[in-house]
């Protein structure tokens, strides 16, 4: 018998987590064959997307899959991620959330969180800027988190 990978158990938590504290929860993912998001969202083969019960409908968060229906443009669209594709879940108002390793030779593992100071020892960390080779980190504006990914 293989034990069930903990990813989608920790995506549902950190959901329920970001809902319970009436933050906005986003999931980050790549994009690949087996994802269906609208193509015109997408960037640099990735997409972030805005789950929270308010701006989805039917929201399954499965082992295998996140599925839901949500309105792009005002126009309803039927999306579908593999969890080996979700590389963060976190709150937009705060950036607190956990980043995954997303590797497709490997199955997707969890990254190891930088720890925040004791007195907050058990809620999720902040999460800093997204890593990218051609350009300098942005910085923050308008008060939209932004993440990076530790490897």
């Amino acid at each position: 018998m293989s034990e069930i990978a903990t990813k989608p158990y920790l995506l549902r938590a950190l959901y329920e987590w970001c809902v319970d504290n009436g933050y906005t929860p986003h999931v980050a993912a790549k994009v690949d064959s087996k994802t269906q998001v609208p193509s015109e969202y997408v960037k640099n083969g990735e997409i972030t997307l805005n789950v929270a019960p308010s701006a989805v409908h039917k929201l399954q968060l499965g082992n295998e899959l996140i599925e839901f229906s949500a309105r792009f443009a005002g126009v309803a669209r039927q999306i579908s991620v593999p969890v080996a594709n979700v590389y963060a879940v976190y709150a937009r108002e705060t950036g607190h959330g956990m980043t995954f390793d997303v590797d497709a030779s490997k199955p997707a593992t969890q990254a190891v969180a930088k720890a925040e100071p004791a007195a907050a020892k058990d809620a999720p960390v902040a999460l800093p800027a997204p890593a990218n080779s051609s350009q300098a980190p942005k910085k923050p504006g308008g008060g939209k988190p932004t993440l990076r990914r530790v490897k």
